[in-house]
């Protein structure tokens, strides 16, 4: 992956929201919000001026103006560089081409999941089942209020894979669930022999 000189994912979507028109980044913020792009990248405001400076620093955006509304501080409007629209395409072009190893929360639990017993193990994935329904019910709710707005799909196919990876895990959880409950899962006797003291861990019988 290639080195940015800012590597803040937000200051990506700084570029791309300065490249529709110049901006100050209040207006960036509420903009990306009533967009739901919050929903794909984490935003607060400390982070955000901190990120704007850093760009003008490397020369990826440039103060156009100051501008001031009634009593309220001035606002300094801001442009992206011909150096910033380069960093943009370039940085996005290798998001959407180059598969890049996450490490999630999820997969490391997973990884570790013998340490607890099969019962314990079944009750929390229970419950994170019982999380992915609430959040994929709002999703759905999110969906239905942007399609209502006439927003055409193109502006929030992140949202759709999103909840496709939601939906996929949830079905996967519930059958590894299922597999444990009804020892179907490869190992699942050796892993209750674990935390059994008088069962021999390699066989998953009785000593």
């Amino acid at each position: 992956m290639t080195r940015r000189k800012v590597a803040n994912p937000l200051a990506l979507v700084v570029l791309a929201s300065l490249v529709e028109r110049p901006m100050h980044p209040y207006e960036m913020a509420t903009t990306l919000r009533a967009r739901h792009k919050d929903e794909s990248i984490k935003l607060n405001f400390g982070s955000l001026y901190t990120v704007v400076e850093a760009l003008q620093r490397h020369g990826l955006v440039e103060a156009q103006e100051t501008e001031r509304e009634g009593k309220r501080p001035e606002r300094t409007v801001y442009r992206i560089t011909e150096a910033g629209s380069a960093e943009l395409f370039d940085w996005l072009s290798e998001l959407l081409s180059v598969p890049s190893k996450e490490y999630l929360r999820y997969e490391a639990g997973l990884s570790l999941l013998p340490v607890l017993a099969p019962d314990e193990a079944v009750q929390l994935l229970g419950i994170r089942c019982q999380h992915l329904e609430v959040d994929l019910a709002q999703r759905r709710t999110v969906r239905d209020t942007i399609a209502a707005q006439g927003v055409p799909r193109v502006f929030f196919v992140e949202f759709e894979y999103m909840t496709a990876l939601v939906e996929a895990e949830l079905e996967w959880t519930r059958n590894l669930i299922d597999e444990v409950m009804s020892k179907t899962l490869e190992g699942v006797e050796q892993w209750h022999g674990l935390h059994t003291p008088d069962m021999d861990p390699e066989r998953g019988t009785a000593t």
